[in-house]
């Protein structure tokens, strides 16, 4: 609305200066008309030996052509010689075009009233280099006025059109502009009554379109991570339902039924397994929800080579447990910036996951180059492989491609989701390639750290 005022405020002061410059070239074009014809009778009157009333009128009565209003002459004391408009000759006649004229000035003044206009100049009468009198005319014209008024009323109406428009647009978009903003403000109130899916269609290719589709874009994130939220509450409660209920199951039996030692021995064995999963399952929980917390600022430059290698020694027993062959393959010690619980988190989980989901007498190989500025870790096993279907899922939480095998493993479905959260957040990327029954590979990328060493 302030716009429209200052718009309305400006087309005014336009308007009025349009009149004002109207009247100005009307003014400077009647002054050059009226001083030339005044200067026309001066040179006339000049050649006169004698001034007075019966030679000047015999001049001026010989000049029709000026059809002036009035036509007065005086001498250098301003008395009157000659006067169209019948004034006593002999009178004195101070008027101030007269003054200025007889001060040796050409003169010209100009007014417009009502549709008429008033014009009067005045020349002074040189003879032989002294002024002696001046000529004076006045002449009011209603043609001219006319024109002036007829011009200042288109003006008006053009400038009242335009204020007009500009006050429908105005009202116009104003009330699109609240509509569209009432759009939006209803659907917000429809996302916090929960109804994520719901998307605002704003139309138009302005700020409030743009706001509309970032508008959809939180929406679209928001239903993303209620979906999220949704699965992994769905999924945790029916992991944890199952060792849960194993466990009641289990101490139900022991109190109802009169078991010998050995049995009771046995179950409690079997409930301590199953709390044991449970423990496991916490904690991976736990580190999953640390992984994804904000980028850890006590990063450091460490070469990778010792991570893997203590990860090797960790898990080298487990390997030849499963009749696994463990090798490693470290060409170069490239430096990354990381934290080291990350890096032996991520080291242990792709490692793990190999010994598990490998075959007996299988391969579980290690290797680490570097590309360019790259520093590539590889993991790759020759157990039962990923299907196809499986590749686009299995960095989501509690995503088991065989599931049989994985809760005979003891695996909760996390262990590959913090692996990619952990290595996200430290500027990496990880990728699966897979062949069915041959075996997987986890290729694990990050920028690496080069430092330099001071020769001194």
């Amino acid at each position: 609305m302030t716009y429209v005022v200052i718009t309305l405020v400006v087309l005014l002061f336009l308007n009025i200066y349009c009149s004002i410059t109207c009247q100005q070239l009307f003014y400077q074009s009647k002054k050059d008309a009226m001083i030339e014809k005044c200067l026309l009778v001066s040179d006339e009157i000049a050649t006169l030996d004698v001034l007075n009333h019966t030679s000047v009128s015999g001049i001026v009565n010989q000049m029709d052509s000026l059809k002036a209003t009035r036509l007065v002459v005086t001498d250098q004391s301003c008395r009157l010689l000659y006067d169209t408009a019948g004034g006593q000759i002999g009178n004195y006649v101070f008027y101030p075009e007269i003054l200025e004229a007889l001060a040796g000035n050409d003169v010209c003044s100009w007014n417009y009233f009502n549709g008429t206009t008033n014009s009067r100049s005045a020349t002074p009468i040189v003879y032989f280099g002294t002024i002696v009198g001046c000529v004076y005319m006045t002449e009011y014209e209603t043609t001219q006025g006319a024109m002036i008024l007829s011009l200042q009323n288109t003006v008006m109406r053009i400038t009242f059109f335009l204020e007009f428009v500009l006050i429908l647009f105005s009202i116009a978009f104003s009330t699109t502009f609240s509509r569209r903003l009432n759009q939006i403000m209803d659907s917000m109130r429809i996302i916090q009554e929960g109804d994520y899916s719901h998307k605002v269609n704003m139309g138009g290719n302005d700020e409030l379109t743009i706001l509309g589709n970032e508008f959809n874009d939180l929406t679209e994130r928001l239903q993303t991570s209620e979906q999220k939220r949704s699965r992994f509450v769905s999924d945790a409660s029916h992991e944890l339902k199952t060792p849960l209920a194993s466990i009641k199951l289990l101490s139900d039996s022991i109190l109802q039924y009169d078991m010998d030692q050995e049995t009771v021995r046995e179950f409690v064995g079997d409930i301590g397994d199953e709390a044991e999963r449970l423990n496991r399952m916490t904690a991976k929980l736990l580190s999953l929800t640390k992984a994804e917390g904000l980028p850890n600022e006590e990063c450091e430059i460490i070469p990778m080579i010792p991570t893997i290698r203590r990860v090797a020694r960790m898990l080298r027993p487990n390997a030849l447990q499963a009749n696994i062959s463990f090798q490693l393959h470290l060409d170069e010690d490239i430096p990354v910036l990381i934290l080291e619980d990350d890096l032996y988190q991520i080291v242990f989980n792709l490692i793990e996951n190999g010994i598990k989901y490998n075959q007996p007498g299988g391969t579980l190989s290690v290797r680490l180059r570097r590309e360019e500025d790259n520093a590539i870790l590889e993991v790759s096993d020759t157990g039962m492989g990923i299907p196809e279907d499986a590749i686009d899922h299995i960095f989501e939480r509690f995503y088991r491609v065989d599931k049989a095998r994985s809760r005979a493993t003891g695996g909760s479905g996390l262990g590959l989701s913090i692996v990619r959260t952990i290595v996200n957040r430290n500027r990496g990327e990880i990728s699966v390639s897979s062949t069915p029954g041959q075996g997987t590979t986890f290729t694990v990328v990050f920028p690496a750290f080069d430092t330099e060493v001071d020769p001194a």
